[in-house]
């Protein structure tokens, strides 16, 4: 019960922010992100605060919705959050990087292990903007790469 105050309450701060000022973590380009929860409320409040953020958000809900988009679509990252069970965070990884190898995996609530398929993890106790942040630095990161690779 107290996890699910605290995300209220940090959704509740986030709204607050994006709707008095425009963060740096605003994006500046588009990315075609999936986003999947196993609890409809969490799913419904994050993805419509990564979409004011700026991006395309395809949300689904639990493990067979996720794949279920993975053949359906092709995306810039794909974001696990934290209400997924630590066996779908586990496995989707490697599902994602078989449909397609460049799209990024970031996945909420890491146990702290290094995930040989995970670009990115972030402790599902951090705000949302701090969610908002990770995503703007893979960003940055994709766009170095693809630079390094054209010259």
């Amino acid at each position: 019960m107290a996890g699910a105050c605290y995300r209220q309450s940090t959704l509740i701060g986030l709204n607050r922010l994006l709707n008095e000022r425009k963060p740096a973590t605003m994006a500046t380009s588009k990315l075609n992100i999936l986003y999947g929860e196993s609890e409809d409320e969490v799913l419904a409040s994050q993805a419509a605060l990564i979409q004011k953020a700026g991006h395309q958000v395809t949300p689904v809900l639990g493990r067979k919705g996720v794949e279920e988009a993975l053949r359906q679509g092709k995306f810039d990252l794909v974001i696990l959050g934290s209400s997924m069970n630590k066996n779908d965070r586990h496995h989707l990884p490697y599902m994602v990087k078989k449909a397609n190898q460049a799209t990024r995996v970031l996945v909420m609530h890491a146990d702290g292990a290094r995930h040989p398929r995970v670009d990115g993890m972030i402790d599902s106790g951090r705000s949302i903007e701090a969610l908002l942040e990770m995503i703007a630095s893979m960003m940055s990161q994709q766009k170095s790469m693809a630079a390094g690779t054209a010259q």
